[in-house]
């Protein structure tokens, strides 16, 4: 499946707009990763853009993300993309184990709070967000509530860096696509 058959799949399916961006956001930390890791760019794309395509439709634990592993199955998708989504759920059972399940894994919860924390600023920018105010926004349990800190630090722990370069990792990436994002206001 190419990004734009994704993208075109994960449209299909999700019609929540803060969801699509979350997806976007995942994608281009994916893109990050795979060009840090040597990897496919492309594949690693099309496994952020659907890792939470069901979930609008989905949202127990029950059918996420099961429908779309399902899907993409049917449709002969290679095994290794159906495992990254499974992956990227813990209650899944697919423990992650290559680089791309890991992947997909530490990247979600970040990406989701690193939108947050742009989405607070006074510009809504994620242009300006630096580590230090990801890490102070962190220590407040109030804000984001539902997003696991003890996941972020997994996330940077199971790709084994440092938490401050995982964030700045993500950061950079969706940096790179802020305007898709819609966290580009101001500049």
């Amino acid at each position: 499946m190419t990004r734009a058959e994704a993208h075109q799949l994960m449209c299909e399916w999700t019609q929540s707009e803060s969801l699509r961006k979350h997806m976007l956001a995942v994608e281009a930390a994916m893109r990050f990763y795979a060009r840090k890791f040597g990897e496919d760019e492309e594949k690693w794309a099309v496994v952020g853009l659907l890792h939470d395509m069901d979930y609008e439709k989905h949202p127990s634990k029950e059918e996420h993300p099961y429908q779309t592993v399902k899907l993409l199955r049917d449709r002969g998708e290679p095994e290794e993309i159906a495992r990254a989504i499974l992956a990227h759920a813990d209650y899944s059972g697919v423990k992650p184990e290559t680089s791309l399940e890991k992947s997909i894994l530490a990247v979600d919860e970040l990406c989701g709070f690193l939108t947050a924390v742009a989405l607070v600023r006074p510009n809504k920018s994620i242009l300006d967000v630096q580590v230090s105010s990801v890490k102070k926004k962190m220590k407040d349990k109030a804000f984001a509530r539902q997003v696991s800190r003890e996941d972020m630090q997994r996330g940077a722990d199971i790709l084994q860096i440092t938490l401050d370069e995982h964030i700045a990792n993500c950061l950079q990436a969706m940096q790179g696509v802020a305007k898709e994002l819609g966290l580009d206001c101001g500049h």
